[in-house]
């Protein structure tokens, strides 16, 4: 793109292109890069936007150079440019690969549940549509589902009306009451994700799409995003340490002089 022109494109048909394939608007500000031609908008897009988007951009730019270079179109030639073709569809590939939720695969599907599992499965589709955006509302549901059981399985006493934040607290309490925390900071992190997940509360009812609402920010649902799956990994991995040793209690006190043998 030394130039500026990429490929056959009009300062309208590339803004097109970009939206009908990411819904982005290429001539945002924030994409202003140098001179403001097309080739240095797409070095800013390059450079604002993180690699999931970039390969997605680049996968359907690489389409479209492909249905040209077939025609022979614009002075496109496939047979001359493409191993260049095929080691950019790499780099598309590898891009797309990596996840912008480091921790999705918490989001899962339990057994004998459906309605649980169609949740995860949506909130995961959107996920790898790099639309966390329009899934803040179901990770709002999916939490509460997640830490309402939780508090079942522990018979921790919760009431049908109380907040996503008030049960969180309640499980909290419960694993920092019989120590399954060894470290202060570990609890105040705990604790103050109580405050945390009470802003999420406000996210969707008033930022989400469970409600008539302009929808929050990109990167801002990224990062609430993380901030969730992130906390049910470690849930997740303190549940995993009482059930080993809810294991080996029952083990210890098995009484072995009653096996008939």
């Amino acid at each position: 793109m030394p130039s500026g022109y990429v490929m056959d494109f009009s300062n309208r048909t590339f803004e097109e292109f970009i939206y009908e394939s990411i819904r982005i608007n290429i001539y945002d500000d924030k994409y202003f890069y140098e001179s403001g031609s097309k080739a240095n908008r797409l070095r800013g897009f390059f450079s604002e936007e993180p690699s999931y988007k970039v390969g997605e951009l680049l996968t359907a730019l690489l389409d479209y150079w492909h249905t040209k270079a077939i025609a022979k179109e614009y002075g496109f030639d496939f047979e001359k440019d493409e191993n260049i073709y095929r080691e950019c569809l790499k780099i598309a590939s590898r891009l797309k690969e990596e996840t912008i939720v480091e921790e999705i695969d918490v989001i899962k599907d339990i057994e004998d549940d459906r309605d649980f599992s169609l949740l995860a499965k949506s909130i995961r589709e959107s996920i790898n549509k790099n639309e966390p955006e329009v899934a803040l509302d179901r990770l709002h549901t999916y939490f509460m589902k997640f830490i309402r059981q939780l508090c079942v399985n522990h018979k921790i006493e919760i009431k049908k009306e109380e907040s996503l934040n008030a049960v969180f607290g309640k499980y909290v309490k419960f694993i920092v009451v019989n120590e399954k925390i060894e470290s202060e900071m570990t609890e105040r992190i705990l604790k103050y994700s109580i405050h945390v997940i009470e802003a999420f509360n406000d996210i969707r009812n008033n930022r989400s799409f469970a409600h008539d609402n302009q929808i929050l920010n990109y990167s801002e649902s990224i990062l609430i995003f993380n901030n969730i799956t992130n906390s049910i990994k470690f849930i997740e991995t303190i549940e995993k340490t009482i059930e080993q040793e809810n294991k080996k209690s029952v083990e210890d006190s098995a009484d072995w002089e009653d096996l008939p043998f």
